[in-house]
């Protein structure tokens, strides 16, 4: 090729086609002094192309396809339905072909359940013809994957495919309409509310069981505790923890069951004085004598569900001569009547505090003799259904003259006259008084509790159906003791349930006995608990709790099961309460809908409004 230089040859390699001539013919090779020659000109030169040629006709076609181009815009419109109607052309083969398919079909249609459901639906009907009802299923059966077939909106054909949409009116859609009316579709659907994550809603249920109502975030120290109990398994050691924060670990850990022998170390230190665990279920002999080898100087002992202590570990305490002030103890049935004697006797003297509970294999009355003479410094005792003690103990516990705190609750009945003399023999120095499910008790008791008692700040008498009305005023009535702080009166009431109303003269606290409870111990009283006193009406609660009457101190009352309680009431509570912080009223089915201000947890009302008055006083109608 003559006249070629290497821009030429790069043109030619950017070109957009190539002609060759066949292989047989050679045009002859001309050389021309002083040009140089490459390798891709001897190529191209042996194959007779000519570059020049590939350009001309590369220009002509962009040229052509430039003037076309409009013409081409511009009847598209027009070329559409033409082409559309050539392709609707069917040659007399096809014809037949898709004649023999819809046959088919429509004879696949009849023998369907949808089929005969629309003709029995049908039947009687002048124009339910099988034929025609076959055929409109036909029309509207959706095509298969790989078949032909025109959007329902633009009418554009297109490809049938497993994920075609549907369009309004039961068509198929293409790509782009699909697309459209999906768009559509997210614009109509409302965000939907997310779900609460119910483990934190049971979490919160949980705090307002135990009165804890959170405000805001938690505190940095309630965080660090709670994740510390989350990992409780990877941590090897609580350090100098103050024993706040170690009590509160173990009531985290022993609701969740995770006192074992390995947690049980992490609250051992020998600088401690204090050992509290609420779940001892898990914990062995070996455990508990652990306990007071590691912390020799040990004086508070508080050990919940502790059924594997056995004689091996009073033994260990009197040996070691463990100085214990503090007890407390429960489900301890595997300790015997003879080692609980010896226990009273050899290390009694220094026992200010002793809490039993749950015994139904030892402590008799016998029992209780030898703790009555072995601890004549008990300033507190609580013996809570241990099964084997009566009148007798009553009598005993009597001699105990420097008692400041009893606290009973027997499983057998006892007499009323027992009760009586105790009361007289210890009432004087009490600061708290609980007698539970005393069920013989009778309006001597109390009268006893107005004449000997002037020191008491905490009373709670439940469960009774003999005393009267009468005499729950009689002794709130010019008694010589300060305002109580801590009043449970329970289920005090008459059984006759065939008489919701209750006898003429009330049985248990009523209405009366209410007023002078409240005018008594309003101004101190901090917690409150009148659940089923049902003769209580609804003049005397809206008498005391008006809105007017003021009990700044009152911070926690349990009126569950007082059915004459309304919404009005609960208000009322509010207004008069203000540093009020729980309120449980299971079974109070008049309160609905009722405003709960911030701060405070309304427990046992399911239909309550959750906390949407966040500042400011009540609002709303008393």
């Amino acid at each position: 090729m003559t006249g070629m230089g290497r821009d030429d040859e790069l043109q030619i390699i950017a070109s957009e086609g190539r002609e060759r001539t066949p292989r047989a013919f050679h045009a002859p090779t001309l050389t021309l002094c002083g040009a140089s020659q490459s390798a891709l000109t001897d190529f191209l030169a042996s194959n007779n192309i000519s570059a020049a040629q590939i350009r001309d006709d590369y220009e002509q076609r962009r040229q052509a396809a430039q003037q076309q181009a409009p013409q081409e815009a511009a009847g598209t419109e027009a070329a559409v339905p033409e082409a559309e109607e050539e392709e609707r052309i069917e040659t007399a083969e096809q014809k037949k072909k898709r004649k023999r398919q819809e046959d088919k079909a429509i004879a696949k249609i009849k023998q369907s359940k949808d089929f005969k459901r629309r003709k029995a639906y049908t039947e009687g009907d002048p124009d339910g013809d099988e034929d025609d009802i076959a055929w409109d299923m036909y029309a509207k059966s959706k095509p298969l994957p790989g078949q032909l077939e025109n959007c329902e909106i633009c009418d554009k054909r297109f490809t049938v495919t497993a994920y075609s949409k549907t369009g309004p009116d039961g068509g198929l859609l293409c790509a782009r309409c699909s697309k459209e009316q999906e768009a559509e579709k997210k614009k109509d659907i409302k965000p939907k509310k997310q779900a609460a994550n119910r483990a934190k809603q049971r979490q919160v249920q949980s705090d307002l069981l135990d009165g804890i109502v959170h405000n805001g975030s938690k505190s940095l120290q309630e965080i660090c505790v709670e994740k510390v109990a989350h990992y409780i398994h990877a941590v090897e050691d609580f350090g100098d923890l103050p024993p706040a924060l170690l009590d509160r670990l173990s009531q985290i850990l022993s609701r969740r069951r995770a006192i074992t022998p390995r947690t049980l170390d992490l609250f051992l230190r020998p600088d401690l004085d204090t050992v509290a665990l609420y779940d001892c279920g898990k914990l062995e002999v070996a455990d508990f004598i652990k306990i007071f080898s590691i912390i020799p100087k040990l004086e508070t002992l508080n050990l919940r569900q502790a059924g594997q202590i056995k004689d091996e570990v009073i033994d260990y305490i009197i040996e070691r001569r463990i100085p214990l002030k503090h007890l407390q103890l429960d489900a301890s049935n595997l300790v015997s009547d003879n080692k609980w004697r010896e226990f009273f006797k050899r290390r009694g003297l220094m026992l200010e505090t002793l809490k039993l509970s749950w015994l139904d294999y030892s402590m008799d009355d016998e029992t209780v003799m030898h703790l009555v003479l072995g601890c004549p410094n008990l300033k507190r005792l609580k013996m809570k259904k241990c099964f084997k003690v009566g009148d007798a103990s009553l009598e005993t516990i009597g001699q105990l003259k420097e008692l400041e705190h009893l606290s009973l609750r027997f499983i057998h009945p006892t007499s009323s006259a027992y009760i009586t003399g105790l009361i007289e023999a210890v009432g004087a120095k009490l600061h708290t008084l609980s007698l539970e499910k005393f069920e013989n008790a009778e309006d001597s008791i109390l009268q006893t509790i107005h004449s000997s008692c002037h020191k008491l700040s905490k009373l709670r008498f439940t469960e009774n159906d003999y005393c009267t009305d009468a005499a729950f005023v009689a002794l709130f009535t010019d008694w010589a003791n300060p305002p109580l702080s801590f009043i449970d009166l329970n289920s005090n009431r008459d059984l006759d349930y065939t008489n919701p109303n209750g006898p003429d003269d009330p049985i248990g606290l009523a209405s009366a006995g209410f007023k002078a409870l409240i005018k008594h111990s309003g101004s101190l009283i901090e917690h409150l608990d009148i659940s089923s006193c049902r003769h209580i009406t609804h003049e005397a609660f809206a008498e005391v709790f008006d809105g007017v009457q003021q009990y700044p101190h009152l911070k926690d009352i349990n009126i569950s099961f007082l059915t004459r309680i309304d919404t009005t009431i609960l208000a009322g509570i509010f207004k008069s309460c203000p540093t009020m912080m729980k309120v449980t009223a299971f079974g109070c089915f008049n309160i609905k809908d009722a405003v709960v201000p911030a701060g405070f947890a309304l427990i046992g009302v399911p239909n309550a409004q959750d906390s949407i008055i966040q500042e400011g006083d009540f609002v709303g109608e008393l």
